[in-house]
């Protein structure tokens, strides 16, 4: 399977996520110094220094979200050999063991919690990384295997039923 269209999505959805940083950063950046007359920023000067702490946060999130877009230029998910446990760049799918319900993860580098859409509009992948919960219990696994996952003090027990 193809997984550069996943990765493809990914770079996207990054992309507009700096975009609106950006812009929301310029924006709280220029009403920090003209949102308010000279009067009113005496005798409230929170009203700046809130608008210039959210400019500050936004200009933090541009940055973290245009590394990972870095980080995303050099991943290139291959195919996954026969018998190799799971790693960056596989598509797993788990079952719970309790209820039977399924979902499928796409185990990358960075772009924790995105949505995706599958190969030709086939179902939803969720994006998790290696240093989450789910991401560290799937890692050199495989199909088959189960796996206990504790998400907000709750442990759940899933088999893994595919990688790719």
């Amino acid at each position: 399977m193809d997984k550069q269209p996943l990765v493809a999505q990914m770079i996207d959805q990054l992309r507009s996520a700096a975009r609106i940083a950006q812009h929301a950063s310029a924006d709280a950046e220029r009403e920090a110094r003209t949102g308010a007359t000279a009067d009113e920023k005496r005798l409230d000067a929170r009203v700046a220094i809130e608008y210039s702490q959210m400019a500050r946060a936004q200009a933090l999130r541009e940055h973290k979200v245009r590394a990972e877009l870095r980080a995303l230029k050099t991943f290139h998910p291959g195919a996954r050999r026969n018998g190799q446990g799971i790693g960056i760049g596989a598509i797993v799918e788990i079952e719970d063991e309790d209820t039977g319900a399924g979902r499928t993860f796409f185990l990358a580098p960075v772009g924790a919690g995105m949505a995706l859409t599958g190969p030709d509009g086939d179902g939803h992948i969720t994006v998790v990384t290696p240093a989450s919960p789910i991401g560290k219990a799937v890692l050199g696994q495989r199909v088959g295997d189960v796996i206990d996952v504790t998400i907000k003090g709750d442990v759940r027990e899933w088999s893994i039923s595919y990688v790719c």
